[in-house]
């Protein structure tokens, strides 16, 4: 919880009155979220996915289990969504 707190508060200057750590949305150029996520929260790219032409989900994990949901813009623009705790990454039958 705390991780997620501390990310949220590095995006973001005040979400006064807020119900949660992302009452908002939470967006930054994609090299700020990239660095903000890796060099201080410890997180690796985890997932991808292309939402539609102009859109691309990513999950990103932390080694605590930790995961955050970034979508990604045509422009640059990246996205917080949704952040968690307790990340599984599930063996796939036929993957690997």
């Amino acid at each position: 919880m705390a991780y997620r707190i501390a990310l949220c508060a590095a995006f973001c200057a005040t979400t006064a009155g807020a119900g949660g750590p992302i009452a908002e949305v939470v967006c930054a150029p994609r090299e700020v979220m990239v660095h903000r996520l890796t060099a201080t929260y410890g997180a690796s790219l985890a997932a991808t996915g292309l939402r539609d032409i102009e859109t691309v989900m990513e999950v990103w994990t932390s080694p605590r289990g930790d995961w955050t949901l970034v979508q990604t813009y045509t422009d640059g623009q990246s996205c917080i969504l949704a952040m968690g705790a307790d990340w599984d990454m599930p063996d796939l039958p036929g993957a690997g």
